[in-house]
């Protein structure tokens, strides 16, 4: 059953570091922190996974700085730089506080400094000559090697977060929605259960069921891409064309199952009105055999394939400290052998028999493991499917009431990417925060430090196997 509201702790800004110390001590998971304004009185809040729940530490803001986590918590870095160029908090001891979703002219502003001999400075983007969203990096060089790379991004700056505020909850779903197309059912599905735990709110089983199958069709399709924009990196065409394919076929399936291709529309705040008949469950169940049957062919090839395997392994490499101390997630973190997985701890959806959770044969944290890690959740995600699909889904009752709305909701799923985070602050019933911190979000700093030290030719490759997504920081 969905927990009304979140276990939420209010200290005092002296006892603010403390607090969150303490909790790291005791075995949670820093999963976040954002600002937040209810009522016009400025707070900041840091969240921590226990188990399947999520704690919540925060402080009032007033004009002093608050004392700083990264030296505790590197994964705060990001938000900490965030809630400083967008809600002008200072962070006592984040020397030097750079911009993030601020863009300063001087280079100098937000980038690592890097100097001596034979140094020198590649930058590419925003603007890529791919479709894809605007992102930009500073790479800093000797020769070919990598010596680090300072990403940009954040240069839309939709807003989407904010134009949430004020709105009922069931209005404030698109925003989450659109916030990223290939994740469209994860940050829906977050949303829903954090403005449901917000309100007292449960839903029935057939619902927990309908939005687990959505779910891992999104990770269906997801993984099918991730691996052909792999094969693409090291130029193998023939498993680029064959996964590229086979995700063409899911996301037909998903168009004939919900109407869309990237399944928009099919998850609603407090019910659900997907459902299959059995007819349908039944060719459903039987179109994804056949496309699992066809992905096994093709892993088989690529496995085989000799000039392709030897460009995967060692390139990359993200280390199980690092991984840890920067706080990734998903096929990323498990990858370098973090066993994080939002599913083994997931109530409020329906994960059966079928799941387990999935690792590559040797966690080197490289881009082979994680291609390896990717194949091996394939075969993961279709047993669900598989075993969701035996009976028919029906529409569900709406939510029944659990218990008093509290404050806060907050939710955790796994997207493709990783655990995306979803806050949700109500007011008389409104929405006066919407906090969506996805898996890409998270694995964006991760990505970064497994860059350094590589050749420069081979950052596409290493950045197609996190294939991390640009719009949702531009949130």
């Amino acid at each position: 059953m969905s927990r009304p509201g979140a276990e939420v702790s209010e200290v005092a800004a002296p006892s603010w570091r403390r607090a969150c110390a303490d909790r790291v001590a005791e075995g949670a998971r820093f999963c976040g922190a954002y600002a937040s304004e209810p009522g016009g009185r400025r707070r900041w809040t840091a969240l921590f996974a226990v188990g399947a729940e999520t704690r919540a530490v925060w402080t009032p803001v007033s004009g002093a700085a608050l004392p700083t986590l990264v030296d505790l918590i590197p994964a705060a870095s990001w938000d900490e730089r965030e809630a400083h160029d967008l809600y002008e908090i200072d962070f006592d001891g984040h020397e030097p506080l750079r911009p993030l979703a601020a863009h300063p002219e001087e280079t100098d502003a937000w980038t690592v400094p890097v100097s001596g001999e034979g140094t020198y400075d590649v930058a590419v983007g925003p603007i890529h000559a791919g479709v894809i969203e605007s992102g930009y990096f500073r790479f800093h060089v000797v020769g070919e090697r990598i010596l680090l790379v300072d990403p940009r991004l954040f240069h839309k700056h939709r807003g989407l977060e904010r134009a949430a505020e004020g709105a009922a909850a069931e209005a404030g779903l698109p925003f989450a929605q659109r916030a990223c197309g290939a994740c469209a059912v994860a940050n829906s599905v977050a949303y829903a259960l954090a403005c449901e735990a917000a309100l007292g709110l449960s839903l029935p089983p057939e619902a927990r069921r309908a939005r687990t199958l959505l779910l891992e069709l999104e990770r269906l399709y997801n993984h099918l891409n991730d691996i052909a924009a792999i094969c693409a990196g090291v130029g193998f065409a023939p498993g680029n064309m064959a996964f590229a394919a086979l995700k063409e076929r899911a996301q037909r399936l998903n168009r004939e199952l919900t109407g869309h291709r990237f399944l928009f529309g099919s998850v609603a705040v407090g019910a659900s009105a997907f459902q299959l008949s059995a007819v349908e469950s039944d060719r459903a169940g039987g179109a994804l055999r056949e496309i699992g049957e066809d992905a096994a062919l093709a892993w088989r090839e690529l496995c085989f394939a000799a000039s392709a395997q030897a460009r995967l392994g060692g390139v990359g490499e993200l280390s199980r400290e690092d991984a840890a101390r920067l706080g990734a997630v998903g096929p990323a973190a498990r990858a370098s052998g973090l066993a994080i997985d939002a599913r083994s701890a997931s109530p409020d959806l329906w994960y059966g028999s079928a799941f387990a959770p999935a690792g590559p044969p040797i966690a080197s944290g490289d881009v082979a493991a994680r291609l390896e890690l990717r194949g091996a959740e394939l075969v993961v995600t279709l047993a669900i499917l598989d075993e969701l699909l035996a009976e028919p889904i029906a529409p569900a009752a709406e939510a029944a009431g659990v218990g008093a709305a509290g404050p806060l909701g907050v939710a955790r799923v796994e997207s493709p990417r990783g655990e995306t985070v979803c806050a949700v602050e109500l007011v008389g019933g409104r929405l006066a925060r919407v906090r969506l911190r996805t898996g890409s979000y998270a694995n964006w700093p991760a990505l970064a430090r497994a860059t350094a030290g590589n050749l420069l030719p081979d950052f596409p490759l290493i950045n197609k196997s996190f294939e991390l997504c640009y719009a949702c920081v531009d949130r």
